[in-house]
């Protein structure tokens, strides 16, 4: 009985060690989708998209830049340390924005609580003894505003503000303090890192930005190609090269995020066009099953931005009428006896019982250097109660900005590995498990190492959890001696 007691306790001690290790954060960031297990309904992920496109667009003509929004761009979060003591935070991660900011103690109009399962925390800096203020002066805030802001004088902050096109907004002003992040140190282990960055202290938010929003989170993770992207600040201080990868799982949820260079699997790449805001590429083909579609000159372009942006903040993809329509024609068309619909008078939708990858076509997109881009019917049409509807928009009868948008979202992007290398200004995916593992060369080493999957289970069921199997452990315990 001895024996089953002592193990009996040593159960209970590492249910107590695990609740101090499950608190790592950082650069192989733990990522969730946030409708992961939900039957994702078109009018929602329209909305959703309707207004990730005005901080798309907008964002390019703020003095700050494009920066994200909780409501707007959250498909994905990551669970990251700032401050010191360091203190957890959900920020949705987007590589469609630069700017990093967090919801602060001096907001009243901030969200206080989330449907997503986490608690969600206020940053306070005078709680954190690494927290600064940044001066209005400093480099920083002339770079992201484009020179010295008019009116600045001595120990005045650097502030921020972006308005969006359906009337929300935030503001605050920048802080700097350390932020903390897993680096990997072997296959399948990481040791806590830190760095210094800049971001964005939320003072005040409205519309859909307040305490209205039931699914938000603390603020945003901004991946973009600025210079006050999260991945450029540690990397100009030297801590890690501009490489970073994401593997998102949109069934299950999670996935893999890690900052680094990515040599399993071997991924194609293509070009980033250059002076463009968005990570953006060249789109020279689109095959609908056997047949190619013959793109125009201005096919993919975007206003005066030509190319095709990757967003993985976006749940659909949005195409041109010269590809929307033949490629809605040529996917109908393979079954000819479908009796199509019209739901909420834009989403074109149909009865069907059989196997949709038998059905219907793949569509392959094709990009400059030989890289491809395949969508699968299970991918691009969606159930709506008894329909299934087409995924593929038409950004032709969108607002005026948006009449040439080629924007290829989470619906071709999920379940495949894409890798950020700005380094050599390319990017690239391959379809790949992002339930497994990847493996990813330390740049100062030169030792590649295996970097597995995360998933960000809510607060409640693992604290429920861990409660339940500790009660559970101390009645047997208790049983056993007495």
């Amino acid at each position: 009985m001895m024996t089953s007691v002592v193990m009996l306790l040593l159960l209970l001690m590492m249910m107590f060690s695990i609740s101090a290790v499950v608190a790592n954060h950082g650069g192989v960031f733990s990522v969730k989708y946030k409708y992961a297990g939900q039957q994702r309904s078109l009018s929602d992920l329209k909305a959703h998209d309707y207004r990730r496109q005005l901080s798309l667009l907008a964002g390019v003509d703020l003095p700050l830049g494009g920066s994200g929004r909780p409501d707007a761009v959250g498909l994905y979060y990551a669970k990251i340390g700032i401050g010191t003591p360091s203190k957890d935070y959900y920020l949705q991660v987007d590589t469609g924005s630069d700017i990093m900011w967090v919801n602060c103690v001096q907001c009243k109009e901030c969200p206080s609580r989330s449907n997503l399962g986490m608690d969600l925390t206020l940053y306070d800096i005078k709680e954190s003894s690494s927290g600064k203020l940044v001066p209005c002066d400093q480099e920083f805030c002339k770079e992201i505003n484009g020179g010295l802001l008019s009116g600045c004088t001595a120990n005045v902050s650097c502030p921020y503000l972006e308005i969006y096109g359906d009337g929300s907004s935030t503001a605050g002003y920048f802080v700097k303090d350390v932020l903390f992040y897993d680096q990997v140190s072997g296959d399948l282990e990481t040791a806590s890192a830190n760095g210094s960055v800049i971001f964005g202290c939320g003072a005040r938010q409205s519309g859909d930005l307040s305490s209205s929003n039931e699914e938000a989170l603390d603020g945003i993770l901004g991946f973009g190609k600025a210079n006050s992207s999260l991945i450029s600040q540690l990397a100009s201080s030297g801590k890690v090269k501009k490489m970073f990868a994401h593997c998102l799982n949109g069934v299950n949820g999670g996935g893999i995020f890690a900052i680094g260079h990515v040599v399993q699997p071997k991924v194609n790449v293509t070009r980033l066009l250059p002076d463009q805001p968005h990570y953006s590429v060249n789109m020279t083909g689109v095959q609908i099953g056997h047949s190619f579609l013959s793109l125009s000159n201005d096919a993919s372009q975007q206003g005066d931005r030509k190319g095709t942006i990757i967003d993985s903040g976006t749940t659909l993809a949005y195409l041109p009428e010269a590809i929307y329509e033949p490629l809605v024609y040529k996917i109908i068309s393979q079954q000819p006896d479908l009796k199509v619909q019209t739901l909420h008078d834009e989403y074109t939708c149909f009865q069907y019982t059989g196997s949709l990858d038998d059905g219907f076509p793949l569509v392959t997109f094709y990009f400059e250097n030989g890289l491809s881009l395949k969508v699968y019917p299970h991918d691009y049409l969606f159930a709506s109660g008894n329909f299934w509807c087409i995924g593929w928009q038409n950004s032709g009868i969108q607002s005026r900005d948006n009449k040439n948008m080629t924007l290829l979202g989470d619906l071709v992007l999920s379940n495949k590995l894409v890798f950020y290398n700005l380094e050599s200004q390319v990017i690239g995916w391959t379809e790949y498990n992002c339930s497994s593992s990847i493996k990813v060369r330390d740049e100062r080493t030169g030792t590649v190492h295996l970097v597995g999957s995360h998933y960000i289970s809510s607060a409640c069921t693992l604290t429920i959890n861990r409660v339940m199997m500790i009660l559970f452990l101390i009645a047997l315990l208790h049983k056993l001696i007495y």
